[in-house]
């Protein structure tokens, strides 16, 4: 049975290169792309990266209940399509959505079984000095993701799996067997 597996984690902890090295290495596995108001990064292209949406039809989309979650972050909407989730699920594909705290507890109540997986940083100055290299934000807007990174670890007790992206290569080894253990799950009854 194909699994929904949530991505969460403090922005700059490492969630994009996670997710790229993991899908280079389990077969049966796809990201789901997320929608978003936000303009688009550098080289960032819609359908590709993310389904750019103007904010009146993000809107209706939630008016029309298209999302399995969605949350407004950093000034700007984010939201699982549902319809994306349920195709990949009804092909036996494992699902994985990257998204932040709020949405990944959304998921929990309306997808109980969800695998959730939080990404933490090793500490909160290396969140610091990795949001800083990473170089598209001012130092305002550093110090205002690293007070929402804090809100945010708050709800790791709600997460079923913990991993610290202190080396890239044990955090992606964590995931890859955390994938593998999930799928041979004996399913309750």
């Amino acid at each position: 049975m194909a699994k929904l597996v949530v991505l969460s984690g403090p922005s700059g902890v490492g969630k994009d290169t996670l997710l790229q090295r993991l899908l280079q290495r389990v077969p049966g596995v796809v990201k789901c792309l997320t929608a978003t108001t936000r303009p688009p990064r550098e080289g960032e292209q819609h359908g590709v990266d993310y389904l750019f949406l103007s904010q009146e039809e993000f809107e209706q989309w939630i008016a029309e209940d298209r999302f399995l979650e969605y949350a407004r972050y950093n000034q700007a909407y984010y939201g699982t399509p549902r319809h994306l989730v349920d195709e990949w699920l009804a092909q036996g594909v494992d699902v994985i959505l990257k998204i932040e705290v709020q949405g990944g507890l959304q998921v929990r109540q309306r997808v109980p079984e969800a695998v959730l997986i939080f990404v933490q940083p090793p500490s909160m100055e290396a969140l610091r000095q990795r949001l800083q290299q990473r170089g598209t934000d001012t130092p305002e807007q550093i110090a205002h993701r690293l007070r929402i990174a804090e809100q945010e670890m708050q709800a790791i007790p709600h997460y079923d799996y913990l991993v610290t992206n202190d080396d890239i290569e044990q955090a992606v080894d964590l995931l890859r067997a955390i994938i593998l253990a999930e799928r041979a799950r004996v399913p309750k009854r």
